[in-house]
């Protein structure tokens, strides 16, 4: 199974741990602003995913369980999940791959 994991500088970050594979980053621009990362990762295994929340001081580590998450398939169908969550109409986004 397959995973989108996201991160938005400094409001949060989310961390690749033991039991994900990253396969693939994209930076997601609005207006050639970048606004997000996002990683497709497999998911070996269940495991408790680690977001760190930026926007306090000190920082707030979170330890979001898999099971929570939204899977895929095929990495395919993960970005072509997040290709349809990044697209609004005739506005200028795009997705950057890393």
């Amino acid at each position: 199974m397959y995973v989108i994991l996201t991160s938005k500088p400094g409001q949060f970050r989310t961390e690749i741990v033991d039991g994900l594979r990253p396969l693939a980053a994209y930076d997601y621009l609005f207006y050639g602003v970048k606004k997000a990362t996002f990683v497709i990762a497999e998911l070996l295994r269940d495991t408790k995913v680690k977001v760190i929340d930026e926007a306090w001081s000190p920082q707030v580590v979170n330890e979001v369980p898999s099971k929570f998450l939204e899977k895929f398939e095929t990495p395919e169908r993960a970005f072509s999940e997040l290709q349809h969550l990044t697209s609004f109409g005739h506005m200028d986004t795009k997705l950057r791959k890393l």
